[in-house]
This record gives C-alpha cells, structure tokens and sequence, in this order.
C-alpha cells in the first residue's frame, strides 16, 4: 500500500477497536436489522448517472465545507439534481467526516428514493454493519487495502445486509484483482467497478488514467470513474470511453450552484453516451 494508505488503514483499525470496546458486535447487527431497508439503488435507462459526494475536506485541497451548512439541505439538492446515489466521507481525521453525517444524509435522502453510500477506509465487517445501522443502501471499499479473505469478509456482510458495494481501484493491478473478485461474487452482490484516477504517492488527480485504464475494467457491472471530474465536458469524455457513472466531490462542494453543475454533469454523460 501507499503511505497515505497505510495510515488511513492504521486509523481505521483504532477506530473499529474503540468501536467495538463500546457496542459489541451482536448489538451492532441487531441495531442494523431493525433500521428501516434503504433505498435500492437504480441506474437511468440513459445510462449514465451521478454518485455525488457530500465531502467537508480533501487532504489535497483543504477544507471544502463546514458542519454549519445544513447536510440535509446539501444531500437533497444533490438529489433533486438528479444523483443516483450520495457518497458521504465518514473519515474524522483527514476528511472531517462523521457516522452522524452519514445518518443525517440517509435520513434525508429516504423521501427522495436516493440511497447513501459510506466512503471511508473500511477494513472490518463491523464497519458494513455500521454503514447499514446509520441508514446507509451501499460502501465504497479499496481494493488495495484488502486482502483476499478480508475483502471476501466485507463483501458477504454487504450482500448479507442488502447494500451494493463501489469496489475501488487505483491502477492496473488493481483492476486484475478487481475481475477476479467481480468473476468469484457470480452476480451475487449488486457491486460497482471504480477507477480512482488520484496519484497516492502525491494525491494529486491525473484524469488521463481515467481514459487509460477504461479498456482493462471488467465488463458486467456498472463502471464509474473517480476523481478529476469537474465538468460537463469531463463527464461527456469518461462516458464515451464506457463509464456508466462518474463519482464526483470536491467540484460540487467547491461550485457556488452545486444542483446546476450535478445536471450538467448527468446530461453531458448521457449525450455522449446516445451518440457513442
């Protein structure tokens, strides 16, 4: 793993450790079997659609949003533009993220049939059962920060659970091991293909490998590019080269008419995806 990796994975397993010193794990799944179903994900006849992400800060960029903005207020405009799903950053140390974040989200995204997605460094089951007990329909997991075993562990507690899963990758190795896992699931689990196209040595975005790497992701399941999307134009250019979502944060949290650039967004990918 990268540096910036590695210490996202040691934070997560003190924060799964703390988690668990103070609701067991059997309290957990009892908690998560009594939280209302969220809503299934569903993907536009179109084909293409928007995860947008509700992100309060990047460790590249800085601070993108406060806590005092309402998140309910953030999420449904995000909805109403059209998003397919939220993404919602619930790491506290680098992201200023926060479960409570994800459940004020989910809460308010219920009425509109949108589901939350859990975007953090998830390494433990226990964290999938935390995603679905604050309301969450989906999680976003790293393949390079899994093991084989540990992934298989996470993906099953997804399936279990009803949530469909971003499997994400950085590079081409990634997405060798990403096939294999796609061809062993057998269809069982609703997952996501990603190509995160940030550089983990520097974090800085190199949309290029959007584009370079859309030949190698595994066909069969919806493939959704990661970063570097911040336009109409971004977006219409992923799509001709097959991706069936962009992911998109900090451009939404930055644009002063974040509803006006998710449209844009949604209907630049499905022109270019009519026409290719």
């Amino acid at each position: 793993m990268s540096g910036f990796l590695d210490q996202m994975a040691a934070s997560s397993h003190a924060r799964v450790r703390a988690a668990k010193s103070r609701v067991a794990e059997a309290a957990l799944l009892e908690r998560a079997q009594c939280t209302p179903a969220p809503p299934p994900l569903r993907l536009a006849a179109d084909g293409f659609d928007l995860i947008a992400e509700l992100k309060l800060r990047s460790p590249a960029a800085g601070a993108l949003g406060t806590v005092d903005a309402s998140i309910a207020a953030h999420v449904t405009a995000y909805a109403r533009a059209g998003a397919a799903a939220v993404s919602v950053l619930t790491e506290p140390t680098r992201f200023d993220g926060s479960l409570v974040h994800l459940t004020d989200a989910a809460r308010a995204l219920a009425p509109h049939h949108v589901p939350a997605m859990r975007k953090d460094f998830l390494i433990d089951p226990y964290q999938v059962l935390e995603a679905r007990a604050a309301g969450a329909g989906g999680v976003l997991l790293i393949l390079r920060m899994l093991s084989r075993e540990t992934l298989g562990a996470l993906i099953e507690c997804a399936r279990q659970q009803e949530l469909f899963v971003l499997l994400e990758a950085f590079d081409a190795q990634d997405l060798e091991y990403l096939a294999e896992v796609i061809a062993a699931d057998a269809g069982r689990t609703t997952l996501l293909a990603g190509v995160n196209c940030r550089d983990l040595a520097t974090l800085e975005v190199v949309p290029e490998r959007l584009l370079e790497l859309a030949p190698l992701l595994p066909p069969g399941v919806p493939q959704v590019a990661e970063s570097g999307i911040s336009a109409a134009e971004d977006a219409r250019r992923v799509a001709a080269a097959g991706y069936r979502l962009v992911l998109v944060g900090s451009a939404l949290m930055r644009d002063q008419d974040p509803v006006g650039l998710a449209r844009a967004l949604i209907e630049g990918g499905r022109a270019a995806r009519r026409t290719s």
